[in-house]
């Protein structure tokens, strides 16, 4: 937009100056005229500018009014052409050029078109001062027609979302949490390829009927609004999974969303509501594992519950129940018992209605088996699968972020993170294999840390935020693993007298161990290291990580770190290679129960297969990489990655 209205004011100003200027005087002469100046000219320029900014039909108005632009042109219109008007038409200019230059200051956009970008991430407190000048998201966003992931988060100026996000047609997650929104607009519905659809904690008061015709959506997350309900027509969203309307104000579900249509809805989130009753044709959402209406107005539980057959988990806490023993179990938490009860009591309300009871019973019996046999059958296909969920940044207030200082870029510019859960390290050789697979990854995937290098750390013991930086040899403190404190230059001096002497004693050429990755260090001023909130380094790529974050049997969450020389994109193909064989490996401990390795951490006991079965799915936390102003970098994973082809292997976003 700002280069239009430059071109215009080109135009306008050479075309006053030639009909103005002699036959001998060059354009810039005009200011020396007699009874004429620069003023002049000015006056002239913001007097045809804002004519032509607010012409009928205009493709400059609507863009131009946020920042102000209507009252400036009728400002520059009103002008008289005369000598006393020149200080004001000067300021008005000034105003002018200061708005124009506002709408400049959107550098994410304007990479993000340059580099043809599919992702993009506004949020923070820069981005919410930019909105709250503007008055909202600049019109140049909507032309980001590539983008298939857009977040805007954090920003409480953003109270609204213009219509023009129905050009977005290729966006699959849309997040616009933490803002103060609203409103949505209806025309959301034109997203035909959205999948991901993120209001939550905002001033919502209603959703768009749009929201229905998204064919596509599988996580409706619409939490901590102002909601009193929810539209009707969600049963046309057949692939919807997973919905999440906690902390609202609704007072009962759409009939329409028990429906059969829905056979893919697993979780259904609606708790700290004003619900007062749940239907029975909840019986219908064939896929239900976990339903939670707790802290509501409830005051029966439908016997039908119990005819769900995949439903593993629920939550009824916080409503005051007519059936106290029901009650009493609901604040137990035994889902089990829960499900048992209403069964139970499901069947002998069916036998007071009259009709031939044994019939009746032998069908539920035969129901029963059915449902048992499919169960069983589920849980060995679940076993069989390698799940990944994703937790959103956004979804967690403390996330780690890793800020990359700029001195790494001649050094060893690229790094990605992410946080793991969930990696059962416990059983038998379960740390040994996991071990053993980074350094294969190493040796194949990553050239011999060559092409890059991957690193583990145990996220319980690292303080955040993260720096990733660069210091000199002999500043650069850090204790390997398995080795006391020492500097880099006293840890390279001994590795080469270590790998010396190995040569030596084996009479050969190569050696094994920290020492072959010596050479990717000569000629550097400086060295990379990952530092901690303490200012200890806690990973120096390619050589070492720390033994004050080194990871254990004990270790149930997981730094993984991948630095590169190379590009981005390589610690991303790196990092979803080593995700995709950590949920192997669990995969594999699931399915063979082990005893506990023997350093003592573990009693020997076997693992439950329950406790395994639990383990076998991987949770993957995002982090976000920042440079030294705060913006966005990278966010691993993005929905770009873990997205190879395995039939096995499911990525839940």
């Amino acid at each position: 937009m700002t280069s239009h209205i430059m071109k215009v004011q080109e135009r306008l100003l050479l075309t006053h100056l030639n009909k103005q200027k002699s036959t001998y005087q060059d354009p810039l002469q005009f200011a020396y005229r007699h009874g004429g100046g620069v003023e002049d000219v000015i006056i002239y320029l913001l007097q045809q500018t804002g004519c032509h900014l607010d012409k009928a039909g205009s493709t400059l108005s609507t863009p131009f009014s946020p920042v102000g632009g209507s009252k400036a042109t009728r400002a520059a219109c009103e002008l008289p052409n005369n000598s006393q008007k020149k200080k004001s038409s000067i300021e008005l200019l000034s105003f002018l050029l200061g708005s124009t230059t506002n709408m400049e200051k959107w550098p994410e956009i304007e990479k993000a078109a340059t580099e043809q970008r599919r992702e993009l991430v506004l949020q923070g407190g820069g981005v919410d001062e930019r909105i709250s000048s503007c008055g909202g998201l600049p019109s140049s966003l909507y032309s980001l027609q590539l983008l298939n992931y857009l977040e805007v988060s954090q920003c409480p100026s953003l109270t609204e979302i213009h219509v023009e996000i129905q050009h977005l047609t290729n966006l699959q997650s849309l997040v616009l949490c933490r803002n103060k929104l609203t409103s949505v607009p209806d025309v959301i519905g034109i997203l035909k390829s959205l999948k991901v659809l993120d209001l939550s904690v905002n001033n919502l008061k209603c959703l768009p009927q749009g929201i229905a015709q998204l064919k596509e959506l599988n996580t409706l997350n619409v939490s901590c609004n102002c909601l009193e309900a929810l539209p009707g027509g969600l049963s046309q969203c057949t692939k919807l999974a997973t919905i999440n309307v906690s902390k609202n104000q609704i007072t009962t579900f759409p009939p329409d969303l028990f429906s059969e249509r829905l056979d893919l809805l697993s979780t259904l989130v609606a708790s700290d509501n004003s619900i007062h009753e749940l239907s029975g044709e909840i019986c219908k959402l064939s896929a239900l594992k976990v339903l939670d209406v707790s802290n509501n107005k409830l005051s029966e539980i439908p016997s039908d519950l119990s005819d769900c057959p995949k439903l593993k988990e629920i939550n009824f806490k916080g409503n005051k129940l007519g059936d106290k023993r029901l009650e009493k179990m609901v604040n137990g938490c035994q889902t089990k018992s829960i499900l048992e009860y209403l069964r139970g009591k499901g069947r002998g309300r069916r036998d007071e209605e009259g009709g031939d009871s044994d019939k009746k019973k032998r069908q539920q019996q035969q129901q029963k088996k059915k449902g048992k046999a499919r169960e069983e059958k589920d849980e060995v296909e679940e076993l069989n699968k390698m799940v990944v969920r994703v937790l959103h940044v956004s979804e967690v207030p403390t996330a780690l972020t890793v800020k990359v200082n700029a001195e790494v870029k001649d050094v060893r510019p690229y790094l990605v993170c992410c946080l793991v859960r969930g990696m059962s390290l416990k059983p038998g050789n379960a740390l040994k294999r996991f071990l053993m697979a980074q350094t294969k990854l190493h040796d194949d995937l990553c050239g011999r840390r060559t092409i890059a290098t991957i690193a583990t750390h145990d996220a319980q013991l690292v303080k955040g935020p993260l720096v990733y930086d660069v210091r000199p040899p002999t500043r650069l403190k850090v204790v390997p693993l398995g080795r006391r404190e020492m500097t880099a230059v006293e840890l390279i001096r001994q590795l080469h007298l270590e790998a010396d002497e190995l040569r030596k004693q084996k009479k050969r050429q190569n050696v094994t161990g920290l020492h072959k990755y010596l050479q990717l260090l000569e000629g550097k001023s400086v060295y990379p290291c990952l530092v901690d909130a303490d200012g200890d380094v806690i990973s120096f790529p390619p050589i070492t990580n720390s033994e004050k974050t080194k990871i254990k049997k004990t270790t149930t969450e997981l730094l993984i770190e991948v630095t590169s020389s190379t590009s981005l994109q390589t610690c991303k193909d790196v990092m979803d290679a080593m995700i995709i064989k950590m949920a192997e490996l669990n995969k594999f401990t699931a399915e063979h129960q082990e005893e506990a390795g023997s350093d003592g951490e573990e009693d020997g006991a076997r693992q439950p297969a329950a406790d395994a079965e639990t383990s076998s799915q991987l949770i993957v936390q995002q982090v976000r990489t920042v440079d030294q102003d705060g913006n966005l970098k990278v966010v691993y994973p993005s929905k770009t990655d873990l997205s190879k082809e395995f039939s096995n292997f499911t990525v839940i976003w």
